[in-house]
């Protein structure tokens, strides 16, 4: 394996560095307590990557299994513990426990432990999840043609758990 083709042409380098200190605000509260944090999006990063931190609430939440088409996922536990489902199992996991699943693997998160918790989800290339998880809050007055349609537009194809 060698590294990609150059993304940046110049000599000097330059002064482009982001910074987003902890405490700041998420851009995203659901109903539910759930709060995400678009640490990079993809339109930030020119589409190589979204790194976002998911924090949820000690209620059950997260989605059932599904794959996407043209994406990645991974997911970094921070705090607490998710069940990632690898396709076959549920995995309990834990703070620095690391989950990645190629494109058209199946997966899923819950958090069922009664505790907050907390995880960094990072997606490759950076397709613009912002407006899939701003459009979740939607889903009830959706038609069930518009959230196959919603889903469709966001590669996110669901499955029966095995």
């Amino acid at each position: 394996m060698t590294y990609p083709p150059p993304l940046y042409h110049g000599t000097e380098g330059e002064n482009s560095a982001i910074y987003r200190p902890d405490g700041t605000e998420p851009e995203l509260v659901y109903p539910n307590g759930t709060r995400v944090h678009y640490l990079s999006s993809g339109a930030s990063t020119g589409g190589l990557f979204g790194l976002y931190r998911w924090e949820c609430g000690p209620g059950v939440t997260g989605p059932d299994p599904h794959f996407h088409r043209t994406i990645t996922e991974s997911f970094y536990i921070l705090s607490g513990s998710m069940q990632i489902y690898n396709g076959e199992k549920w995995i309990e996991t834990e703070p620095g426990d690391y989950v990645h699943v190629p494109a058209g693997g199946v997966h899923g998160f819950k958090n069922r432990s009664g505790e907050p918790a907390s995880m960094l989800l990072h997606f490759s290339p950076g397709a613009p999840r912002e407006g899939y998880f701003e459009g979740l809050v939607r889903l009830a007055q959706m038609s069930e043609e518009e959230r196959t349609a919603f889903y469709l537009e966001h590669d996110n194809h669901w499955l029966e758990e095995k």
